[in-house]
């Protein structure tokens, strides 16, 4: 069953982290939670396409992107990708493209903003690793809940 992040919050407190970083819905699932997978890489996607190449099991890939604006990390063709996949969704500290398609896909997708020049193809990034987005430290393994209130990060599932 899924719970709105209002109504979560309500019921957990400040035993959960919400993030103050405001970001976009782009995708077409505006609802959802998984289990928290990281990416760091900047301008650079190949190891995020990597990652969403292998199986998600329903969970969310959050990216630190650093932020920028100036490429985007994912567009239609890797969206796609996390679908066959079998992930919930993907949280980028970064841009997106194809907006328009990622909106009418069934994947849950929070960005910063758009840009439609594409990232670098060099391989650089880390996988796994504690990444921190708006004073929120997102640790693999943790929880994560996401709708158009915001995002909530839990260390366990409630």
């Amino acid at each position: 069953m899924e719970i709105s992040t209002a109504d979560l919050y309500d019921e957990l407190g400040e035993s959960v982290q919400s993030v103050s970083t405001q970001f976009q819905n782009l995708g077409g699932k505006k609802m959802f939670s998984g289990r928290v997978r990281t990416v760091k890489c900047y301008h650079d996607n190949v190891v995020l396409k990597s990652v969403l190449s292998t199986p998600g099991d329903g969970a969310v890939l959050v990216v630190d992107g650093g932020g920028s604006l100036d490429r985007a990390l994912m567009g239609d063709m890797i969206a796609e990708i996390a679908l066959t996949n079998n992930w919930s969704g993907v949280i980028i500290y970064g841009a997106i493209r194809d907006r328009a398609v990622l909106a009418t896909l069934p994947l849950g997708v929070k960005a910063l903003g758009s840009n439609p020049r594409k990232s670098a193809k060099e391989g650089a990034g880390e996988v796994d690793v504690p990444v921190a987005i708006g004073g929120i430290i997102f640790s693999p393994g943790a929880m994560v809940h996401a709708d158009e209130d915001g995002i909530l990060v839990l260390e366990q599932a409630p």
